[in-house]
């Protein structure tokens, strides 16, 4: 059974950083690759990053590009998603997600994404 369970956020002030984690278990995500996504209320859920399989090629969405990093350890089996100079529009509850097979090309659509984690939330004030 595939588990994914993102923590680490919380509330911080514009321009802190936080550190998300995203644990896995049921799949290798150094084999599948894992993206990241945001949610805000009242909006669609918006990709901020993935980190394909293998090598690990890692692209960011045009929002987060320049202030947020995706890592992976593959000791450990988790994805993290670094995030510096936050932002107010920032806030939302980010997920990570993996899709349904290995070596799959990683895409901006989360319908391409089968496993989800359950969210964490993430508060940014001015």
């Amino acid at each position: 059974q595939v588990q994914l369970v993102e923590s680490g956020g919380g509330v911080v002030q514009a321009g802190d950083s936080l550190r998300l984690s995203c644990a896995a278990s049921g799949l290798t995500v150094r084999l599948y690759g894992t993206a990241w996504f945001r949610q805000a209320p009242g909006r669609e859920r918006e990709f901020v990053g993935a980190i394909s399989w293998g090598q690990g090629s890692i692209y960011y969405g045009d929002s987060v590009t320049g202030r947020f990093t995706i890592s992976r350890d593959n000791a450990v089996n988790t994805v993290y998603l670094q995030m510096n100079t936050l932002k107010p529009e920032d806030t939302a509850v980010y997920y990570c997600a993996d899709p349904k097979n290995v070596g799959s090309a990683l895409g901006r659509d989360q319908n391409g994404y089968e496993y989800w984690g359950q969210g964490t939330q993430v508060t940014v004030s001015s």
